[in-house]
């Protein structure tokens, strides 16, 4: 389970209703009840209803019906419904409507590259960078899990991925060297080694690297770096313009791990919102 916490949802919360609803207060619907319903706009993968179903619940509202992140629905599912004051419903609407919108657009883009990419070597792992919008990496990982995909990395804490740029800068070290410290240092880690060219590929490989990235390389150069590192323990993992349109090339010129950051860029998917009086309290 992705925990995004209320803090978060608090943020989300006082971005848009900083000093409550204007139109809400001034219509006089203070004091009435309301029931709001979400449902797809388009055949989705959901993602967030969970969360979504937390704002109303923050406000004050129940919660009838919410599905799961991961489902995948058509237009016109109901996703979520709730009821209770009208003022703590429509504070809720837009920030629950448009993190549903934004997750699912994540999801559902990450769910085609996984099944374009699963549709031709059924193992394949699609990975998903760090590079979501900054203050969104929670909802983003959500979406990306939602959508099949898994984290390439969640940030800089908790993974191992030496990049030419470190080498550049310790120029006084061989790449033989930095593996073997990096090694040494985090025994229990996986080392990940970028590179750009085919030979350094097979430096990365025969000096002791897990997993070798290669950064913005083409199908047809994936497919010769997976032929050469045959008789090594190395994985290939191709990154750098990775997205539906091509994941399923990708796979089959043997990369085991597809690493994109392509369903960050996905449009909203729309989910439509009803409203209706609520019943007497």
């Amino acid at each position: 389970m992705i925990l995004i916490s209320d803090e978060d949802l608090e943020r989300f919360l006082r971005e848009d209703v900083p000093y409550g609803d204007l139109t809400t207060r001034s219509l006089g619907l203070n004091g009435r009840r309301a029931r709001i319903s979400f449902r797809a706009g388009a055949e989705m993968v959901a993602a967030c209803p969970e969360e979504a179903g937390r704002l109303l619940r923050r406000l004050g509202c129940g919660v009838e019906d919410s599905l799961a992140s991961g489902a995948r629905v058509a237009a016109g599912t109901l996703l979520l419904a709730g009821e209770g004051p009208a003022e703590a419903a429509f504070a809720a609407w837009k920030v629950a409507q448009t993190l549903m919108e934004y997750a699912s657009g994540i999801a559902t883009a990450a769910a085609g590259i996984v099944a374009a990419a699963r549709a031709v070597q059924p193992g394949v792992v699609v990975a998903c960078t760090r590079k979501a919008c900054p203050g969104t990496r929670a909802v983003a990982v959500k979406a990306i899990l939602a959508g099949g995909a898994v984290p390439h990395r969640l940030g800089l804490s908790d993974t191992l991925l030496l990049f030419p740029e470190h080498l550049a800068v310790l120029a006084d070290q061989p790449l033989e060297a930095a593996i073997a410290r990096l090694k040494a240092a985090c025994p229990e880690k996986k080392v990940v080694v970028e590179v750009t060219s085919v030979a350094a590929a097979e430096a990365a490989a025969r000096h002791g690297a897990d997993v070798v990235q290669l950064e913005k390389f083409p199908p047809d150069q994936v497919a010769e770096v997976v032929r050469r590192l045959a008789g090594t323990t190395a994985l290939v993992a191709a990154a750098g313009g990775v997205n539906a349109g091509n994941a399923a090339a990708y796979a089959a010129a043997g990369a085991r791990i597809l690493v994109t950051s392509a369903p960050y860029a996905a449009r909203p998917l729309d989910v439509k919102v009803a409203f209706q009086p609520g019943a007497p309290s």
